[in-house]
């Protein structure tokens, strides 16, 4: 028994010591107090959504919405979502399908044929493998030249970033998350409605859950109104970079995403058809990543809850920080 206890001595040694300390410390009695532990811990600002079963919904913050001018997290801010975005462009391509206006095993040939001479294997990706990032499509994020601290302020521009390189793999052989395949699929949506899916979304997501406090892009939000973002090793607030791209562009409060997430686990965004639909092709809890911010949003069946939080920070240790803060309160809450 000595030898693995040793290794992990060793390893113990070589893990961030807010990290080993947030993870070993015993856990609080309160959501509150695990907030207010994330920023101990060294994250800028938290913003945390729990709708329970049974009880009122409930939204903790800690630390700051912006740093500079000392002001507190608000926990009604608005948030970038980043990758959650990806749920609602899956929850429209479903609607638009159970209608036939969209055909999964239709490929990108077929959609926009304009891409079929840079995209290797563009007869036999169907918009069914790029929903389930089963396309082989490489990521765009990945490239070593895509400007995070000035984002393009085009959606044509990412794709010469991937034109004519070799595929991740061959359609349906494999998975590989890629935020190419949701930027082709707004695409798509676009070129199918003949007006933007933005439109879509709002009318037949947003508005019918009331979801009044979500919006598809930065530029539709009042900057003031939006949490400040940081990230690790660079002072500013970086909250205007605005990511225009379908699958990372959308700006929400905690609160709609987490009522958004609860129709989407409990069936009302969908009805039976779309369901069987949308259960075969996307996940329905998520995670986000940009330059300033992280999120995590998951419901929980056991015991029926939706837990969000918005962490408006990034780089370093801050996403391990995001994660155990966040595992810690969905330990909290399933003892009470």
């Amino acid at each position: 028994m000595l030898i693995p206890i040793v290794s992990i001595g060793i390893a113990l040694l070589f893990i961030p010591y807010n990290i080993l300390f947030t993870w070993l410390s015993p856990l609080p009695n309160s959501i509150e107090h695990q907030v207010n532990d994330a920023i101990e811990a060294g994250l800028d600002g938290i913003i945390v959504y729990v709708d329970k079963a049974g009880a009122a919904p409930l939204l903790y913050s800690a630390g700051w919405k912006n740093r500079e001018t000392q002001t507190p997290a608000d926990p009604n801010a608005l948030f970038k979502i980043a990758s959650i975005s990806k749920l609602y462009i899956a929850a429209a391509s479903v609607k638009l399908a159970d209608q036939d206006s969209l055909h999964l095993e239709k490929t990108l040939l077929d959609y926009l044929p304009e891409q079929s001479t840079y995209i290797k294997n563009a007869a036999t990706i169907t918009l069914k493998s790029m929903l389930k990032h089963r396309s082989g499509i490489p990521n765009y994020t990945d490239h070593k030249d895509y400007p995070w601290s000035n984002p393009y302020k085009d959606n044509s521009a990412p794709l010469q970033l991937i034109r004519n390189t070799p595929a991740d793999f061959e359609p349906n052989t494999d998975f590989n998350y890629s935020n190419t395949n949701y930027l082709l699929i707004g695409e798509i949506l676009d070129k199918t409605l003949g007006y933007s899916h933005h439109h879509y979304i709002k009318n037949e997501i947003l508005e019918p859950l009331g979801l009044e406090n979500t919006y598809n892009l930065l530029e539709q939000t009042h900057l003031e109104d939006v949490m400040s973002g940081y990230h690790v090793g660079y002072g500013p607030d970086i909250k205007s970079n605005d990511f225009i791209h379908p699958g990372s562009s959308m700006v929400a409060t905690a609160q709609d995403v987490g009522i958004f997430l609860r129709a989407l686990n409990e069936g009302q965004l969908f009805n039976d058809s779309e369901q069987i639909i949308y259960d075969a092709i996307y996940e329905s809890e998520h995670t986000g990543l940009l330059p300033g911010y992280s999120s995590i949003a998951r419901y929980y069946k056991d015991i029926d809850a939706v837990v969000v939080q918005l962490v408006n920070t990034s780089g370093g240790d801050s996403w391990a920080l995001s994660e155990i803060n966040y595992n810690r309160i969905v330990k909290i809450l399933s003892k009470q």
